[in-house]
């Protein structure tokens, strides 16, 4: 089940519980052309992004064949957030409210900004729910 308002296309793999983010935050837009596979336990806000596929330059029908994005067990995606092709985020990541994440990050991170970049190391997370 998705929230009315949001959008889930191509090939997304979701882990345990993750459909309580797909019922519940709206506004959000995943697109899978590459694929997307999100881990068991991992929430994100409303408005949140990620796009596994960007439009060819100069042939805006065409995609761009890119590895497809990976998002750990137990990840906190922030609203507004956006993760773009290729990403892996491994467990227990946060990425802050309208971070643009455009590279990989290792499990326990802590990450934001644009680009996003890491903030800390969660040692908080190195228990897992």
């Amino acid at each position: 089940m998705v929230h009315f308002t949001s959008r889930v296309t191509g090939n997304v793999k979701i882990g345990k519980d993750v459909w309580k983010s797909f019922a519940l935050s709206g506004g959000c837009y995943i697109q899978g052309i590459n694929g997307v596979e999100i881990g068991d336990g991992t929430i994100f806000a409303p408005n949140v992004v990620i796009v596994s596929a960007n439009h060819v330059i100069g042939a805006t029908h065409q995609w761009t064949m890119q590895p497809p994005i990976s998002i750990g067990k137990r990840c906190w995606i922030g609203a507004n957030a956006v993760v773009l092709p290729g990403v892996c985020l491994g467990d227990n990541v946060v990425v802050g409210a309208g971070a643009v994440v455009t590279r990989s990050f290792p499990e326990n991170s802590v990450v934001a900004g644009v680009p996003a970049k890491l903030v800390s190391r969660n040692s908080i997370c190195d228990n897992p729910r």
